[in-house]
């Protein structure tokens, strides 16, 4: 199976039955301690990654990879079925893609997207479906070409929702569905303090401890902060809606931790 695959890629942005990607909305203001505008965000974001995608996997060991089973339960619970054609946005090193994969069995296939080559090489080493480099804003598919789209702790880095939500609209068949795992900070004081301590003391901390890497502790900084500025949910959801997804909701699964966007491409 080859390992990069690109489906004539289309131009245009624009939901092709959606409403319309609408005014640009990113989805947290620039955070000019790390790139002196937002312009340079994107380049910043990406250069972090391929910095320290070797390391991301050690990350996600600190979770004793108990989110790698929620992210399968998750995505069979809310209608993955074997068969399928699922791409996962955002890749990374597998952790939406290897549960993807799992559900939809051999009759189906996971096509994985990133724009960080070290994320991509990372993620060859523990599979061998098809992925490619591209943008969330920009996918290199066909229209109407997937049963489902997902995305896993990875929204916060898009340049603006509404451009990406129109491109995952696009290449959605009709019927098809888009599941998005992002983390969650509590509004009240005391849960936000509480989920600042884990993601920007305490994580950060072992981070370093178990890699060594500064990289990976900035990351692991950056992190905390793209998620205490990020949209409140009820704006993903609106982005949704605006794209032309149907039943668009989020769904809280756990608070200072994770929350689930979905939404429908009608029929």
């Amino acid at each position: 199976m080859p390992d990069s695959v690109r489906l004539e890629p289309e131009e245009s942005n624009v939901a092709s039955d959606g409403k319309g990607a609408g005014a640009q909305l990113p989805p947290h203001t620039p955070l000019t301690e790390y790139y002196k505008a937002d312009p340079e965000r994107e380049g910043y974001v990406m250069d972090l990654f391929d910095r320290t995608a070797k390391h991301y996997d050690t990350v996600e060991g600190l979770f004793l990879n108990g989110g790698l089973l929620y992210r399968r339960l998750s995505m069979k619970f809310a209608g993955m079925k074997p068969g399928m054609k699922v791409l996962d946005v955002a890749t990374g090193t597998g952790a939406v893609y290897r549960g993807a994969a799992r559900n939809v069995g051999p009759q189906g296939r996971v096509f994985g997207v990133d724009p960080s080559a070290g994320m991509l090489a990372e993620s060859r080493k523990s599979h061998d479906g098809p992925l490619t480099r591209g943008f969330a804003q920009n996918l290199p598919f066909k229209s109407n070409l997937f049963d489902f789209v997902t995305m896993g702790i990875a929204l916060r880095h898009v340049p603006d929702l509404h451009a990406a939500f129109s491109e995952y609209f696009r290449v959605l068949k009709p019927g098809g569905q888009l599941w998005i795992l992002e983390s969650h900070v509590p509004k009240s004081k005391i849960g936000h303090a509480l989920t600042k301590l884990v993601w920007a003391k305490i994580i950060p901390g072992l981070t370093l401890v178990s890699t060594g890497s500064r990289d990976a502790k900035l990351l692991m900084d950056y992190y905390w902060d793209t998620i205490d500025k990020c949209v409140e949910p009820p704006k993903i959801v609106g982005a949704l809606d605006d794209v032309g997804f149907q039943h668009a909701r989020s769904n809280l699964i756990v608070p200072g931790a994770f929350v689930e966007y979905r939404g429908i491409k009608q029929q």
